[in-house]
Order: structure tokens, then C-alpha cells, then sequence
């Protein structure tokens, strides 16, 4: 407690969009309150270590790693990379995802080695897991930045953009709402989605870890997929590495 929930509360970092995931928070319609896995997660680990929850909001996950890395929140859930793991320190895993790239209806492209070529114009998240990945991949194709899932999806629609890297999670919600829109089969990235903090807090880390473990024993990461509509989406084993 001396480091993590220490001012009677737990700090949530949740990123919000239109497309749920494991990671992305949305809005409840009813309510205007978010909902979501990390939301869900959140909850369950405040009570765990019974004090309130304060969820904090941001449109991206590169946002939210500046804050947890800042201390501006206690913990967040966020796909795991390297360059990320410089600034925050990560859990095991509780999700397995895949990215690959949308394009819209219509389109040309039937191939992510279609999506690699000077004349075509990709869009992904800046500074999050997914558009580092794709900037990798990308050899010809420059990767166009946005800030969040509905500002990529408006460029689409605008003509703006060819195609959007996300995982397949938030491609297949985000498809749902374009119609015609295609996801390519494939992918360019493969990682885990694991519960952040600020780095110097072993304690904490241990005691994050096994909440994650015990969430994923207990069926609590399946049902809180389940209930966002995500039932392809694979819980990581236990165990699993960074």
C-alpha cells in the first residue's frame, strides 16, 4: 500500500474509444460512464486492495503510458513492447492480440504486403505498441499518425487514409461501423496486453502480477471480454512471459 492505492484510493489510467478491446475503455451510452476490461480489472483490483477507484481517462495509449510512467496514475492495462517497457514496468500478460490493418469498403488492397507501397496511405496511433510495430513493417508506406480510434476512422471515411492499424480486437469493432470495411488476414505484430505501473515499485509489481494471474484463474479476464462483445479474444496462459 506504501506504493500503490497509498492516498486511499487506486489511480485507473483507462484509454477510451468507439472500439472496445482489451485494452480500450468505451462510454456507456445509458450511464456516460466507461466500461470495459481495464475498466472491469480496475474495479477488482481497487477491491482487492479495498479502497476507492478513481478512473482517469486519456484518448490513447501513448498518453497513458506517459502518465502511469509519471505517476499521474497508479496503474493502467496497455499492450506490452519494449520501448514501453523502458518507461513503465508490466505484469504478466492477461491477453494474447494480433495487429493487422483495416481498409475500407472498396478497396484494392487484399494483403498486408499490399498495404507496403509508396502510393498508399496507412494510419495508425502515435507512440502506441501497434503504429511502432507497423512503422517497422512498413518499408515503402509512410504510417500517418492520429491521435485516437475515431479520429483514424473519420480520415478513412474522409478519403484520407487507405488503410488502420489496430489489433484485430479493435479492427473487428471498428469494422462493425464502416460497412464494406475489410480486416486483412495476417499480422505484422503478435504481443500481450499486461496491467503497467511506474517503474521502482517491486512490491508493487509482485502483488500486480499475482492479481493478474488470480484474474485470469478465476475467469474474471473471460467474463469482462465476454461482456465487451470480445469472445475471439484469447486469454493469455498462465504463467505466460512478457
Amino acid at each position: 500500500m506504501t506504493e500503490l492505492g497509498a492516498s486511499g484510493k487506486l489511480r485507473v489510467g483507462i484509454a477510451v474509444s468507439t472500439a472496445p478491446s482489451a485494452s480500450f475503455a468505451t462510454i456507456d451510452q445509458a450511464s456516460g460512464k466507461p466500461r470495459g476490461v481495464a475498466v472491469d480489472l480496475g474495479a477488482a483490483l481497487a477491491r482487492k486492495l479495498e479502497v476507492q477507484i478513481e478512473l482517469v481517462q486519456f484518448p490513447n495509449s501513448g498518453e497513458l503510458t506517459e502518465a502511469v510512467a509519471g505517476k499521474a496514475v497508479d496503474v493502467a492495462f496497455m499492450p506490452m513492447d519494449a520501448e514501453r517497457a523502458k518507461k513503465v514496468n508490466f505484469s504478466t500478460p492477461y491477453v494474447l492480440f494480433e495487429s493487422t490493418f483495416l481498409v475500407p469498403a472498396g478497396s484494392a488492397i487484399s494483403s498486408l504486403a499490399d498495404v507496403d507501397r509508396a502510393d498508399v496511405r496507412p494510419g495508425g496511433i502515435a507512440n502506441t505498441t501497434t503504429a511502432r510495430s507497423a512503422m517497422r513493417f512498413l518499408k515503402k508506406a509512410t504510417l500517418i499518425e492520429a491521435r485516437s480510434v475515431d479520429e483514424l476512422a473519420g480520415m478513412m471515411v474522409a478519403g484520407k487514409l487507405d488503410a488502420i492499424a489496430l489489433s484485430r480486437e479493435s479492427l473487428s469493432s471498428l469494422a462493425a461501423t464502416m460497412p464494406g470495411a475489410r480486416i486483412l488476414d495476417g499480422k505484422f505484430h503478435a504481443s500481450g496486453v499486461g496491467a503497467a505501473i511506474a517503474k521502482n515499485q517491486p512490491e508493487a509489481l509482485k502483488f500486480i502480477s499475482g492479481f493478474i494471474e488470480e484474474a485470469k484463474a478465476s475467469g474474471l479476464v473471460r467474463r469482462a471480454l465476454d461482456d465487451m462483445g470480445l469472445k475471439n479474444t484469447t486469454v493469455a496462459p498462465p504463467g505466460s512471459l512478457r
